[in-house]
């Protein structure tokens, strides 16, 4: 059984699995971030809620007033936007006004 493989057959399959990469890639630049669910079950682990001011302190008694996504380390996007997105959420959209047990101030 010959496994050699020629150049031609080399070029043939990446220019295949380049091309699923494109259109792949392609297909995640169209879709705008998605506003994260106080439901999702990784919102709901770490009790993010869209307002600071209705965090449950009998469940989170670490959290500080005044600590909100707005200044969080993970937080990413443009200022003065309502809602940007997260890096603990994978980029999905959380609440400036809002918060998570994943709060880290920001440096």
């Amino acid at each position: 059984m010959n496994r050699s493989l020629s150049r031609r057959k080399a070029v043939h399959t990446l220019a295949l699995g380049m091309a699923g990469s494109l259109l792949t890639a392609r297909a995640s630049f169209g879709t705008e971030p998605q506003q994260l669910a106080v439901g999702d079950p990784a919102a709901a682990a770490l009790g993010y809620v869209e307002d600071a001011d209705h965090v449950d302190l009998a469940k989170y008694p670490a959290f500080v007033k005044g600590s909100r996504c707005e200044n969080c380390l993970q937080l990413q996007g443009t200022a003065g936007d309502d809602y940007r997105p997260c890096s603990t959420f994978g980029g999905k959209l959380v609440a400036v006004r809002g918060w998570c047990a994943g709060w880290t101030a920001e440096m």
